[in-house]
């Protein structure tokens, strides 16, 4: 019976070591963070927009900085463009077809450290049911002690680019001149400020 206690009392303190070492979850903070894009149109000026509602969740462990992982879901009837009939275009089938197809996400499956808090985070980017692997690069700032309400903070910041063609955001017009009126090259930038609890 003594040792039958014993084994109950070693297993209750290995599960609550590892409870106590899983890693810290960070959560967007919305007003210091951002997702942006960049999109060239009528092949001479590059007009800029932004999604503004999504949530996500970074783990994140200092000491295991490849452990890290990431689950992101932005709302596509979040578009922002500073024009109305824009985004409501933009929100219709010609393009991500909000509808039907409400969100995106992104979930990682790999992030190798490269060095100097930079990393290659390698995950699946979904996007009106397509669903495609990419890497993209990521500068990771912090942890640090957050002054305005315990826990800790974390900087993110990334830059990359998708061909929406590859995920069915295909509409387009020729040019009279030749060329199209949308390109198809879509320059992300995301820049989070993250708290944990």
């Amino acid at each position: 019976m003594k040792i039958f206690y014993a084994m109950v009392v070693a297993v209750v303190l290995v599960c609550s070591g590892v409870a106590a070492q899983a890693a810290p979850v960070y959560t967007p903070d919305k007003v210091h963070s951002s997702i942006d894009f960049l999109i060239t149109h009528m092949m001479v000026a590059r007009v800029s927009g932004a999604f503004t509602d999504y949530d996500g969740a970074i783990e994140f462990d200092p000491k295991e900085p490849a452990s890290m992982k990431v689950d992101f879901t932005v709302k596509v009837a979040g578009i922002d463009t500073k024009n109305e009939a824009r985004d409501h275009h933009l929100r219709s089938a010609d393009f991500f077809d909000a509808e039907k197809y409400p969100t995106i996400t992104f979930k990682s499956k790999k992030v190798v450290a490269t060095g100097n808090g930079q990393y290659a985070v390698t995950g699946d980017l979904t996007m009106k049911a397509v669903t495609k692997e990419i890497t993209i690069p990521a500068t990771l700032l912090g942890p640090v002690n957050n002054p305005m309400g315990g826990g800790q903070m974390i900087g993110v910041e990334t830059h990359f680019t998708v061909n929406r063609q590859d995920y069915g955001v295909s509409w387009n017009k020729a040019l009279d001149n030749g060329g199209i009126m949308v390109g198809n090259d879509v320059d992300v930038r995301v820049n989070l400020e993250a708290h944990s609890k």
